[in-house]
């Protein structure tokens, strides 16, 4: 027992009843906008609308409210029928085929607009592309040039660095050659 003088089942219970009483009262506020919006009431709808397992819209209390949504949506509808505020199966069956018409020669209109705009495209890019082509093709010569005259410069300054590696590598043998003959006058003289 608690200070309280409630056990620890009572605290269950009193959460598990504000629980329920929770999701019924979201399943009642569901089922009360659906018929707002004009949504088909079904369980499975209002179990999903509610956020609640679908055991609980069968319950005692829940599933009573939701039959009588149920039919009081059917009396509604039939109703509109009967009065003829209801669009006929004929009625309907015109308007879908006026929609399709519609649709077709919207389809054709859009792909006659693509085609011209297509085509003033690729006039304005044939116009275009032939004076930035001719632009492009100076500007990739007038780098080609460049790129010779640094190909031909470097190829001189590697002549040259070669000829002055002959040189050095030239200068390097007559120093050895002088020092082993220097070595050589060395040692006969001592």
């Amino acid at each position: 027992m608690t200070a309280t003088g409630r056990t620890p089942g009572d605290v269950l219970r009193e959460a598990r009843r504000r629980d329920s009483q929770t999701k019924r009262g979201k399943v009642l506020a569901a089922v009360d906008e659906m018929k707002d919006s004009g949504t088909a009431i079904t369980f499975l709808g209002v179990a999903r609308a509610a956020g609640v397992s679908n055991w609980l819209v069968y319950a005692d209390g829940v599933r009573e409210h939701i039959e009588a949504a149920m039919k009081g949506q059917a009396k509604s509808a039939r109703r509109r029928r009967e009065a003829g505020t209801g669009a006929s199966a004929a009625s309907l069956a015109t308007d879908l085929e006026l929609l399709r018409a519609e649709n077709k020669a919207l389809r054709e209109e859009r792909d006659g607009l693509k085609r011209a705009v297509q085509r003033g495209l690729g006039a304005a890019l044939d116009q275009e592309g032939a004076k930035s082509a001719a632009q492009r093709i100076g500007d990739l010569q007038a780098e080609l040039q460049k790129v010779k005259d640094e190909l031909a410069a470097a190829r001189t300054e590697n002549t040259a660095l070669k000829r002055q590696l002959a040189d050095a590598q030239e200068e390097v043998i007559a120093v050895r050659e002088a020092g082993r003959q220097m070595f050589k006058d060395l040692n006969r003289s001592t």
